[in-house]
């Protein structure tokens, strides 16, 4: 048995595709994968409160470790006991890196070998962050998995920028091993890069291979090329990663993605797709997305979604008995859809709530219909019926 903190334990592989069924050990609980992670960019899930996260099936969150460090202060929420204690979840937490943040949302940035120097977007402080500050905010939250500090870089760069930025980004994720000060309690995560380099990617996989960390991610995919490139890359990468580990695709959540992801040995996803698309009023259904907002739905008084439980059955999931209870509560099938047409029309924050809640439902189910279908070896089975339902079959269809 591995003595990292977060460990992976292969359940079944699928006969078909070879997706992998598992299940992820962590210090705030056990949880099966292929699974989603909502996230909760500033310690919350936009609109959504912990009881409901738990409610709906979620697993692990993600938080920032950027903007937590911007405010309120990474020193205030170790004051605080910690990130889980300070945002009541009782579930495991993963903190990226902030270098993603630092890269699309701060100003005048100058990267060197040592880090980033940067003014923040939110009142123009001069800041600097390396692989050894980003482990000690890290350190400082309490996350389950932490991120290493690399470079989010354009995927059409030329090669020779590509090559620096992966090489010096596996430099820092050796640096970041070492500044690591708790690793019984907290798994520092690598990021592979290497846009859509075969050679590159391979370098940077067994390189931070070679650092035996406790879980590896993929990073620098999603960002601009197309899912046929995107899982060009996967179906060459996830070979040169540890199979007793797991494997995080970074920034995904297109329901075809999720399966492709998950044929290729993906084991975790995150987006802030579902609720950032909910606050305009787009909902993720059965059928495809919908367009809550449009007057086709002022005198629609069908369900919101017929197909979505609201209560998840994961005998995984982290609760207890008394915390909720088995109702007939179930906004999705019990409100209209005129009636969600009306709040959002009406600029009432209950409709990005209920609309938030209902996308990262959809989602959750569909992982929960994800994993059933490779425990049952019937994932192209499902994602045919994915790829026919939503739509992706249909002449210029939408990407989720």
């Amino acid at each position: 048995m591995s003595d990292f903190p977060v460990t992976y334990e292969l359940l079944h592989v699928e006969k078909d595709t070879g997706a992998r069924l598992g299940l992820i050990h962590t210090p705030h609980g056990t949880f099966e994968t292929p699974m989603f992670m909502p996230v909760g960019t500033q310690a919350t899930v936009k609109a959504v409160n912990t009881r409901t996260l738990k409610e709906i099936g979620s697993q692990f969150i993600l938080s920032n470790t950027y903007h937590l460090w911007v405010r309120p202060g990474d020193e205030l929420i170790a004051e605080a006991g910690g990130l889980h204690k300070y945002m009541n979840w009782d579930q495991p937490i993963l903190t990226d890196s902030g270098g993603f943040q630092v890269f699309s949302l701060a100003k005048n940035r100058a990267i060197t070998e040592e880090g980033v120097h940067f003014k923040n977007h939110v009142n123009g402080d001069e800041m600097f962050l390396s692989p050894e500050v980003a482990m000690r905010i890290q350190n400082n939250l309490g996350s389950d998995v932490m991120m290493q500090l690399d470079e989010a870089i354009p995927y059409f760069e030329s090669y020779e920028y590509i090559r620096d930025s992966m090489q010096r980004s596996l430099r820092w994720a050796q640096r970041a091993a070492v500044a690591h000060k708790k690793e019984e309690t907290q798994a520092l995560f690598g990021i592979v890069q290497g846009a859509g380099f075969y050679e590159l990617r391979k370098e940077s996989a067994l390189g931070l291979a070679g650092l035996d960390l406790p879980g590896y991610a993929i990073g620098g995919l999603s960002v601009g090329e197309s899912k046929k490139e995107m899982n060009r890359v996967l179906d060459f990468t996830t070979q040169w990663l540890p199979e007793n580990k797991p494997r995080y695709l970074m920034g995904v959540a297109a329901p075809d993605s999720l399966i492709d992801g998950a044929i290729r040995g993906i084991d975790m996803f995150d987006s802030v797709l579902p609720t950032r698309i909910a606050r305009k009023g787009a909902l993720m259904t059965k059928y495809g997305r919908i367009v809550i907002r449009n007057s086709q739905y002022k005198d629609d008084f069908s369900p919101i979604d017929p197909y979505l439980s609201y209560y998840s059955d994961n005998p995984y999931r982290k609760v207890t008995e008394s915390d909720f209870e088995h109702d007939n509560y179930n906004p999705f099938q019990n409100l209209t859809k005129s009636y969600l047409h009306h709040l959002f029309n009406a600029n009432e924050m209950l409709g990005a709530q209920i609309a938030s809640e209902h996308n990262l439902r959809f989602l959750l189910q569909f992982m929960e219909e994800l994993r059933d279908a490779i425990r049952n070896d019937k994932l192209l089975d499902f994602r045919a019926q994915v790829m026919e339902d939503y739509g992706y079959n249909k002449p210029n269809a939408r990407l989720f």
